[in-house]
């Protein structure tokens, strides 16, 4: 008897002891191509998912975890979804180092430990990199979380400003591959993680720097995955994108202190840092949308334009509303 056989005379039998309604419903041709259907939907799923992680992986399997191999190095980590990583790595008895401009005003786990460097200067990080090499090894994963982000329109927000917004979210990410994913590509074992934004996918008002400074992170960590497999052969280095909607950080407290006039949800960055974790301890590459409700912002592209405007719209209107709020408070005290 074929596997198929036996399944349908199981199939048979487990009917038979279903009450008369139940066992009328499943007979009805109807019914049975409805859930042909669902199930047919869900194979096709399923075998999406299995094929698009295994391509994430350039079809290589895992060598097996073994913390005490890895040294995390993380960018700002001294505050907001950085430091959260960082406690949360160091409570997984991982050992992390911290890149951060600014001096951490708390006491370090025993296997953590802080270097001040400016990451968008090539030569800071590589004075820092010398030290780093020859107190702890090679880093063998690259967190780029260190982000800035500044209020105003186009015409209010200062040039200056608009420059280090890129220079901290995205050329940053460039010279800290430059300086640690060589030894990565020599051993064939790294993992660079770009942390990203929902504003990868969607623009919005008065932040236009901040969202053109997370594309371009998104382009990078496509980019890199591309050349990692083709130019440098090294298929075991892994690397994942993380695109958080609002996380109540310091960045946004503008927003968090007029919450009541903004609909938007909020997470907290144990969220973000959740995802982050998981990415590097499962030695994992892939993309995370958080919250994950929310993945269909990465398919706005692809919407036609009066459907993509409304999106944007949405989005940019909350912001507006809030701002509007907040200038009548102003005002009215």
């Amino acid at each position: 008897m074929s596997a198929l056989e036996l399944v349908t005379q199981y199939a048979q039998v487990a009917l038979t002891h279903l009450p008369e309604p139940a066992q009328q419903f499943l007979r009805n041709s109807a019914t049975q191509k409805t859930l042909g259907a669902i199930a047919a939907l869900g194979l096709v799923r399923a075998t999406n998912r299995f094929i698009s992680q295994r391509a994430l992986q350039n079809w290589t399997s895992n060598d097996p975890w073994n913390p005490a191999r890895e040294l995390i190095l993380l960018t700002g980590g001294c505050s907001g979804i950085g430091k959260q990583v960082m406690e949360d790595l160091a409570r997984a008895g991982l050992r992390v180092i911290i890149l951060d401009i600014n001096e951490p005003n708390f006491d370090l786990p025993a296997n953590v430990f802080f270097y001040k460097a400016n990451i968008t200067d090539s030569g800071d990080i590589a004075e820092v990199a010398k030290a780093i090499r020859a107190n702890h090894g090679e880093p063998t994963v690259l967190v780029n979380n260190a982000g800035v982000g500044h209020d105003g329109t186009i015409l209010e927000e200062p040039e200056a400003k608009i420059r280090q917004t890129f220079e901290v979210n995205t050329l940053s990410h460039f010279l800290m591959v430059k300086e640690f994913l060589p030894a990565m590509i020599k051993a064939n074992h790294g993992h660079i993680v770009t942390v990203a934004s929902m504003a990868s996918f969607v623009a919005l008002g008065e932040m236009v720097d901040y969202c053109c400074s997370k594309a371009s992170a998104l382009a990078f960590h496509e980019g890199l995955r591309q050349e990692l497999r083709h130019w440098y052969h090294a298929p075991k280095v892994r690397t994942s994108v993380i695109h958080p909607l609002w996380v109540r950080t310091p960045m946004i407290h503008l927003l968090t202190e007029n919450e009541a006039q903004f609909n938007q949800p909020i997470m907290t960055p144990q969220v973000v840092s959740d995802a982050i974790c998981k990415q590097i301890v499962s030695q994992t590459s892939g993309q995370v949308i958080l919250p994950a409700r929310q993945s269909a912002a990465s398919l706005v592209r692809a919407m036609p334009t009066w459907l993509q405007e409304s999106v944007r719209t949405y989005a940019s209107g909350s912001l507006k509303r809030m701002r509007d709020a907040q200038a009548a408070l102003v005002k009215a005290q």
